[in-house]
C-alpha cells in the first residue's frame, strides 16, 4: 500500500491519532524505504490486523481532506470570479480590467505585439436617468455591456469603468485597427433601441482609441483614452 504526502500538519496529527487507536508504535526515523510500514516508521511485526485497518481509516480520511481541499479551491475560484465583475453589467469591473491590462502590456513589451483600449462614454446619460428613471438608466448600461460583448473577439476584453464608462481591451490591435474597431462598437451599440417600459431610444456613445506601449502604465494608458475621448466628442459637438 503506498502512501503519499509529508509529515505535516493536518496530515501527522490524524497519523498519529489513527495509530494511537491501534496502538502501534510509530518510530522516529528517517523514512528509507518505499514501502507504507517503513514510510510510518513501522516494522514488519507492527503490521497488525488492527493497524492495518488502521491505515485504511488514514487513508479514507486522507481522501475526504483532499476532497475538502478541492471544494475551497473551487469556492474560491468562484469568489474570485464574482469580484471580477461589475455588480450591474456581464461585463469586469475596474480593478480587474486594469490587471488585465497590465497582462497585455506586459505582454506586448515581451513579444513585440500591438493592442489597444478603447474607452467609451455614454452619451446625455443623465437626461436617460433624470426623465425615465434609474431603472432605465441600468437598462441603458446593460444593454451596452452585452452589445459590446456580442461584437468583440474571445481574446477581446470588455469592461465598466464605472458609472456610463466603459472600456474594451483590444489584443493584436494598433492604433490604426482600433478606430476602426471603435466605431464599429459604436455603431453596433447604435443600432438596436433601448426599450424600457415606455421608453425606446437609440443609445450613443463617444470613444476615444490609445494603442498600449510596452510597459506602460495601466492608469495612465486608460486616462490617456479617456482623454481622447473627451477631445473626439467635443469636436463632435462642435461640427
Amino acid at each position: 500500500m503506498k502512501i503519499s504526502g509529508a509529515r505535516t500538519e493536518p496530515f501527522a496529527a490524524i497519523r498519529k491519532r489513527a495509530l494511537a487507536r491501534a496502538g502501534a508504535q510509530v518510530a522516529a526515523r528517517e523514512v528509507t524505504a518505499p514501502d507504507s510500514a517503513a514510510f510510518l516508521g513501522l516494522s514488519e511485526a507492527d503490521m497488525t490486523p488492527k493497524v492495518i485497518e488502521a491505515l485504511q481509516t488514514l487513508m479514507s480520511e486522507i481522501d475526504d481532506l483532499r476532497n475538502e481541499v478541492a471544494m475551497l479551491k473551487l469556492r474560491l475560484n468562484e469568489a474570485q470570479g464574482l469580484a471580477d465583475m461589475d455588480v450591474l453589467t456581464p461585463v469586469l469591473n475596474r480593478r480587474a480590467f486594469l490587471r488585465e491590462m497590465k497582462r497585455v502590456s506586459a505582454f506586448a513589451q515581451r513579444y513585440g505585439s500591438p493592442a489597444s483600449v478603447v474607452f467609451f462614454d455614454l452619451d446625455n446619460f443623465k437626461a436617460v436617468n433624470d426623465r425615465f428613471g434609474h431603472a432605465a438608466g441600468d437598462e441603458a448600461l446593460k444593454a451596452v455591456a452585452k452589445r459590446l460583448l456580442a461584437n468583440v473577439r474571445e481574446s477581446d476584453i470588455v469592461g465598466r469603468m464605472g458609472g456610463d464608462e466603459f472600456a474594451v481591451l483590444l489584443a493584436q490591435a494598433d492604433n490604426e485597427t482600433a478606430l476602426s474597431k471603435a466605431q464599429s462598437l459604436a455603431d453596433a451599440v447604435r443600432s438596436v433601441p433601448v426599450e424600457f417600459g415606455e421608453w425606446s431610444a437609440p443609445l450613443h456613445i463617444s470613444y476615444g482609441v490609445r494603442e498600449i506601449q510596452p510597459g506602460a502604465d495601466p492608469e495612465e494608458a486608460l486616462a490617456e483614452a479617456d482623454a481622447a475621448m473627451f477631445v473626439r466628442k467635443r469636436k463632435q459637438a462642435s461640427a
